[in-house]
């Protein structure tokens, strides 16, 4: 188990130590490329493995930082996850939840109706 202890502990540096980098590169206005997050790595002293560096530089090239960090903790679209869930098989819940919103247009008009009269 040591040496899968070392095994995660390494792995979990290089990410971070890839994350930092990305970031010191987005702070720098530098473009983010697998051979200059491996060189401010080695610059740091950090050793990762040979991958680390091509991967992340691969999944930020569509992705703004900028976004990223702004958007921290953010949800995604609600409108987006909640269509699929419906379809799912909660289309009776989804009946019931729009029954009330017509009950109330219903009692609306009847109000109008009483008012006028």
């Amino acid at each position: 188990t040591t040496s899968a202890h070392a095994h995660n502990k390494i792995m979990s540096e290089s990410e971070l130590a890839m994350t930092y980098a990305s970031l010191i590169l987005h702070d720098e206005g530098a473009e983010i490329t697998a051979e200059n997050l491996a060189k401010i790595a080695k610059a740091a002293g950090v050793s990762v493995e040979p991958y680390w560096p091509s991967l992340f530089a691969k999944m930020l090239e569509m992705k703004d930082i900028g976004d990223l960090i702004a958007n921290v903790g953010a949800a995604g679209p609600a409108p987006a996850a909640a269509a699929p869930a419906a379809a799912g098989g909660d289309a009776p819940a989804a009946a019931k939840e729009e029954a009330p919103a017509e009950e109330e247009e219903e009692e609306e008009e009847e109000e109008e109706d009483v008012g006028g009269a």
